[in-house]
């Protein structure tokens, strides 16, 4: 519940931050996303989002851009300001120091470092604190983070692109192109808001993707690549082992193939339930690598895995206006659900026309 002294006001600059904190989806891992303004006597004076990276922070940004005027002003923080040294000084010292009278936080940071440590110092300091604006949007934004920091895992997005009854190929294996050009641009955007895009290696053998945003102007917000490989059949002259950007080779323990040198090779436990890698244990060793946000892409069987472990949080469903028969390729496997009780069940966060096709954007029901 956010708190009582909070105006109309306090809610639409809280909202113009989140706005700026969504800038750093994809860009700022391991840290989180996070918006600032500062406020003096109804007009913006400073304006700051975290940066590629990670750094610089939301609010040094902020009072970079505001100097002087800073000194009175009202901060409108997304996130707990960070109350620990890392790499740069805490932000709670900053936003101390340049004398803001007053700060507007969304939720607190749930990182064992910080956690109610940054709100406390900011009070300790004389500053009036207003917490819990927003919050559940602030939690739903940084959702990746919060898991990353509570569950040891990232936010996981299943991208799917179908035709109207599920399929991804046709009978023979055709699957390019499905959708249509507009519906694939907004694909790689998509790709841009996570810090990394995965595949299975079937995926990555058959059609040797190079996992990449091919639209102008996005290269510098590309993630890393991850391709699942339980026997390391991943050949060197994959598009995949460019070294172009970060690629990550995740296979078995007691894979024998010899690493690909400009790959990174992590190594997770197999399921004991069947074939294939423990599908927690591969999200965990991402987390530990820094991914708060991953994309799957790729065939049936990998996103069978994922949902089969219950761990897709979003589904990202591009379909056209076309249909391809129980003899295609479905673009889900086996998940062996023998009452619907089982199933797993996801609610529509939005729905819209892209082109000829039409995107939905679900979220697991928890």
């Amino acid at each position: 519940m956010a708190p009582s002294d909070i105006s109309e006001d306090d809610r639409r600059w809280m909202a113009a931050a989140l706005t700026l904190a969504a800038r750093g989806l994809g860009r700022v891992a391991p840290n989180p996303a996070v918006g600032c303004i500062l406020v003096k006597d109804g007009f913006a004076v400073g304006r700051g989002w975290t940066q590629p990276g990670g750094r610089p922070h939301a609010e040094t940004e902020a009072l970079r851009r505001a100097g002087a005027a800073a000194k009175g002003s009202t901060a409108y923080v997304t996130l707990e300001p960070c109350s620990h040294t890392g790499k740069t000084g805490p932000c709670a010292d900053a936003l101390i120091a340049a004398g803001v009278s007053r700060a507007v936080v969304a939720m607190e940071d749930p990182d064992e470092r910080v956690s109610g440590r940054g709100v406390a110092k900011l009070r300790d300091a004389g500053i009036t604190v207003s917490l819990g604006v927003m919050s559940d949007e602030a939690a739903r934004l940084n959702r990746g983070f919060l898991l990353n920091r509570t569950e040891k895992r990232p936010l996981v997005t299943l991208k799917l692109a179908t035709s109207l009854d599920g399929r991804i190929a046709t009978t023979s294996g055709e699957s390019k192109w499905i959708t249509g050009p507009d519906a694939r641009n907004d694909a790689h955007l998509l790709r841009m808001d996570h810090d990394a895009v995965l595949v299975g290696i079937g995926t990555a053998l058959a059609d040797d993707p190079s996992l990449t945003c091919r639209l102008p102007g996005t290269q510098m917000g590309e993630g890393a690549r991850i391709v699942l490989d339980t026997k390391g059949r991943l050949p060197a002259t994959a598009r995949f082992c460019d070294g172009a950007m970060e690629s990550l080779q995740v296979v078995g323990t007691d894979c024998q193939a010899p690493a690909i040198n400009s790959v990174v090779r992590i190594e997770v436990q197999e399921n004991v339930d069947g074939p294939g890698l423990s599908i927690p244990d591969v999200l965990t060793a991402l987390a530990e690598h820094g991914i708060t946000r991953l994309m799957v892409e790729g065939g049936g069987e990998t996103a069978a895995s994922f949902l089969r472990a219950g761990l897709v949080d979003r589904v990202q469903w591009y379909r056209a206006p076309l249909v391809l028969g129980g003899d295609g390729i479905p673009c889900i496997g086996a998940l062996e659900i023998e009452a619907l009780a089982s199933a797993g069940r996801f609610f529509t966060r939005d729905s819209r026309q892209i082109g000829a096709d039409r995107v939905d954007r679900l979220e697991c029901v928890e």
